[in-house]
């Protein structure tokens, strides 16, 4: 139940985010969600894409230095705690969350996804899936 997130390593310099989504544009790529990692001089853009085989395509061809890794995408109730208890269940397993991001599902204010990445996945999302977390689907992500 893995969605693919598309990273690009990019230097940190102006104009560099609005040439790169300029790109994924005018390939007809539709951005869901995305989070930037940066320091002094590089940064790590991530992004969920609706075609994210394609915008990695389109993105070597334009000299951009680009990797796909799977990530969780995870659906709570936006009410106070629903995110606390869903990390409770990683936390008490020892897993360890490198990253993550969230955004708010569009045309449904009850929920929010919020994309993560792990040191074990699968095992992640065994748990989470027997805590009643929601997990969605690559699909329901890319058409959102």
């Amino acid at each position: 139940m893995r969605v693919k997130q598309l990273s690009i390593f990019m230097e940190n310099k102006s104009g560099r985010i609005a040439e790169i989504t300029r790109i994924l544009a005018s390939a007809g790529i539709d951005i869901r969600a995305l989070s930037i990692a940066d320091t002094t001089d590089f940064g790590i853009l991530r992004l969920i894409v609706n075609k994210p085989d394609e915008a990695s395509d389109v993105c070597h061809r334009a000299g951009l230095m680009t990797a796909l890794t799977d990530v969780i995408a995870i659906q709570i109730e936006d009410r106070p705690g629903s995110f606390s208890e869903a990390m409770q269940f990683l936390a008490h397993a020892g897993i360890s969350v490198d990253y993550m991001y969230a955004f708010l599902t569009p045309g449904d204010e009850k929920y929010a996804c919020v994309i993560i990445s792990t040191s074990d996945p699968e095992r992640a999302e065994e748990l989470l899936t027997k805590a009643g977390v929601s997990l969605l689907d690559a699909e329901k992500i890319y058409s959102l």
